[in-house]
């Protein structure tokens, strides 16, 4: 049985779909090139030269990404979101942040509305959450005496 020729975009994209599916994960430049099965400096060179910027670079920006978005919409703190999306050193965190968006993680979320302004509960889903879950009534709990 043969192999069928795969080219070598479709390893890299197999490492990208990676990097994007699991940032927050502690990957790095080997697991990504495991992931496309190339050597190290392979995989870098090609990856640059398809995507326009090196795998760190690449895995880094989805990182930084997302914990902008969990700045905006989430009251976590910083150092958490700087955990979740993968990052080990809050310094570095804060460091690459503000080169990235221009200002610090904590100025970046001053910019936008607290998450409770919008964050709204409809009254329904209030009214449902707000009933007692335990029934003391005999007819809802499936036994019926007569």
């Amino acid at each position: 049985m043969t192999m069928a020729f795969v080219p070598p975009a479709r390893h890299l994209l197999r490492a990208k779909d990676l990097a994007d599916a699991r940032y927050f994960e502690p990957l790095d430049v080997d697991d990504l090139a495991r992931a496309a099965g190339l050597s190290r400096a392979h995989f870098s060179r090609e990856f640059r030269r398809a995507f326009g910027e090196s795998p760190h670079a690449y895995l880094l920006t989805r990182r930084l990404e997302r914990a902008a978005a969990l700045l905006r919409a989430t009251d976590r703190s910083v150092a958490d979101i700087c955990f979740s999306v993968g990052l080990q050193s809050i310094g570095s965190f804060t460091t690459s942040f503000t080169r990235t968006f221009g200002s610090s993680p904590t100025a970046y979320r001053a910019r936008f509305p607290p998450p409770a302004d919008y964050a709204l509960v409809p009254a329904c889903v209030v009214r449902f959450y707000g009933r007692p879950q335990r029934s003391t009534f005999r007819e809802d709990n499936g036994s019926r005496r007569d």
